[in-house]
């Protein structure tokens, strides 16, 4: 269990899901549900699904699955086929982020299953969504990135479009689906009938365009890459002190003149070039010269307090590896350590949400391939000789 975690069942306790997903959208769908108390059962090829090594589990692996159980099941033989419609006859949720049409060929299409288990939630990941002109092309984060505008928005006019650091589209897609998937069993409280969830990587990362989309809704011009500050206020974006970065953001006009104090430098509150916020705009590679010759006088954590202690918001550019070093990260619990078989310590991000009365848990690491296999069949039925045929059979591991 995470530090400070109470005692009270987890919001999703009791709520069963049969995981088919790989890659990384679903599986980071399927985990925050496992994080809220979801029992996720990881349905994986007998071969090894994505981003497992033959002797170990990998980084993406392990970024992504923590809180399930596995079994390794060939469901697209006839014996396996009956196994996986057992396991969904006793789950509330199924996630799959197949291509539209692959579910459908296997027997397993979401007007299919729901005609027969009307409680089910069946949520689809797809890159572009179950229907519209692209519903059948591959698509993966990189994709996604680029058709949602993000990319445009994202770099500077030198770099070009230029992508997120991590994979954000299949974040997103994940973190999409878990949230329409707590709204469908919200609406499954109400009606007793489950239903469809649908969501892609290019919807999802659209979503987040925000004042992206707002600009152009408003003037309809193409906003450009807004590279290293904020397009509509400065100074608000990123400066190098002596030894690094730090960000600052002085967005309204009261922060202003504190910052310029904090800076040592008081005359700018009276200086026509950055007087007045709009002002401040039309010279924002002035400003920006200006403020990093100031700023190179001392390291960014003097800095970083100097100005924090002002009332301006403002925070160093840390590499990984000191995010988990960083107090504030520590105490929020964003760092957590389980035992591994293999590993011998797992280390994974802690829950963003903190519930008071009924807290997520990271208390079960990433299971190995199949490990689960003998528990969740005996739950769905099966006999000891059962499951022992099975594996001769090749069913499951």
């Amino acid at each position: 269990m995470a530090p400070g975690a109470s005692d009270a069942s987890p919001p999703l306790a009791g709520v069963r899901v049969v995981d088919l997903t790989r890659f990384l959208a679903g599986p980071y769908c399927t985990q925050l549900l496992a994080d809220y108390g979801a029992d996720v059962v990881k349905v994986e090829s007998p071969k090894g699904r994505e981003f497992r090594a033959k002797d170990r589990d990998t980084y993406f692996f392990l970024s992504a699955n923590r809180g399930k159980r596995s079994i390794a099941l060939d469901f697209r033989s006839e014996a396996g086929s009956a196994v996986l419609h057992r396991l969904i006859a006793g789950a509330d949720v199924l996630v799959e982020n197949f291509r539209p049409g692959v579910m459908e060929a296997l027997g397993l299409g979401a007007d299919h299953l729901l005609a027969t288990h009307t409680r089910l939630i069946y949520c689809g990941i797809s890159g572009f969504g179950a229907d519209g002109p692209y519903a059948h092309r591959p698509g993966l984060d990189q994709i996604a990135q680029g058709m949602s505008g993000l990319m445009s928005l994202t770099g500077t006019e030198a770099s070009g479009p230029t992508r997120v650091g991590i994979a954000i589209s299949d974040v997103l897609g994940g973190m999409f689906a878990a949230h329409g998937i707590q709204l469908a069993l919200l609406a499954r409280e109400r009606t007793g009938q489950g239903q469809r969830v649908d969501t892609s990587l290019l919807e999802a990362t659209l979503a987040t365009l925000t004042w992206g989309a707002g600009m152009f809704f408003e003037s309809g011009g193409r906003p450009g890459p807004s590279g290293q500050h904020h397009p509509l206020s400065a100074p608000y974006g990123r400066f190098r002190a002596r030894d690094g970065y730090l960000n600052i953001a002085a967005a309204g006009p009261a922060m202003w003149p504190k910052l310029a104090r904090a800076l040592g430098r008081p005359e700018w509150e009276d200086d026509p070039r950055f007087r007045r916020p709009i002002d401040r705009l039309n010279h924002r590679e002035a400003l920006t010269q200006a403020m990093e010759e100031a700023l190179a006088a001392d390291d960014v954590a003097a800095w970083v307090e100097r100005i924090s202690a002002a009332g301006v918001p403002a925070g160093p550019v840390l590499h990984v590896d000191e995010v988990f070093a960083d107090p504030q990260v520590l105490a929020r619990d964003m760092l957590v350590e389980l035992p591994h078989p293999e590993l011998g310590t797992f280390r994974t991000t802690g829950l963003p949400v903190k519930l008071a009365a009924t807290p997520g848990r990271i208390e079960r690491r990433p299971p190995l391939l199949g490990e689960h296999a003998d528990e969740v069949l005996t739950e769905a039925g099966y006999g000891e000789s059962e499951v022992a045929r099975l594996r001769e059979e090749g069913v499951i591991l």
